[in-house]
């Protein structure tokens, strides 16, 4: 998936973000999609010159923001129905989890979900099943978007220039060999993080 995406022509590179960051939010599958990775994989490209970085940024930004919002909607409109699907129902104690953190944060647990894969998947949902504000979901989706997305994208882009140095260097084969390891690390960093805030919850 690296080395294709990184081959992809610049629009191709912000389509196929874009749509894999919406959908990781709209369609509550975030655990399965890997709207992260490839907004990591985005900045990477931004870097070695595929796609410009402020168009990364954008995309990615309102890619977040929008596919929270349909999220949003989805459950403002379909309900607790939502919480009954089947993709969802083999994770009760983690929904449970969501939407306890919800109603003890508010606003604020849209904003601080979306740097967890599950939460971001359903906390929008969740938002629009506890018929909160759309205004005040709106502003903590979008702070949560633009923080989240550029941190993300950066950190991709930062990862390019030790990439370029690595492909220069020992080809292209090596490059992405340190660029998976740069991914890996994040990803397992990210897993035990989420251990933790389980274990203290």
């Amino acid at each position: 998936m690296v080395e294709r995406l990184l081959g992809f022509p610049g629009w191709t590179v912000l389509v196929v973000a874009g749509l894999l960051v919406a959908a990781e939010d709209a369609l509550f599958v975030g655990f399965v999609l890997p709207g992260e990775t490839v907004a990591l994989l985005a900045g990477v490209a931004a870097k070695l010159g595929h796609v410009t970085l402020p168009a990364v940024l954008v995309v990615v930004i309102a890619a977040a923001i929008i596919g929270d919002t349909v999220g949003y909607q989805v459950g403002r409109h379909i309900g607790p129905r939502i919480l009954e699907t089947r993709v969802l129902r083999g994770r009760r104690k983690r929904l449970d989890d969501a939407q306890d953190f919800l109603s003890r944060r508010g606003g604020s647990a849209v904003f601080l979900g979306r740097w967890i894969a599950f939460f971001r998947a359903v906390m929008p949902a969740l938002a629009g099943v506890a018929r909160m504000p759309y205004p005040k979901f709106l502003l903590f989706n979008a702070a949560g978007g633009i923080a989240w997305g550029t941190t993300v994208v950066v950190l991709g882009y930062v990862a390019g220039a030790s990439y370029a140095r690595v492909e220069s260097a020992l080809g292209r084969g090596s490059a992405l060999l340190v660029l998976a390891v740069v991914i890996l690390a994040l990803v397992v960093w990210r897993i035990r993080k989420r251990h933790r805030e389980r274990e203290s919850s």
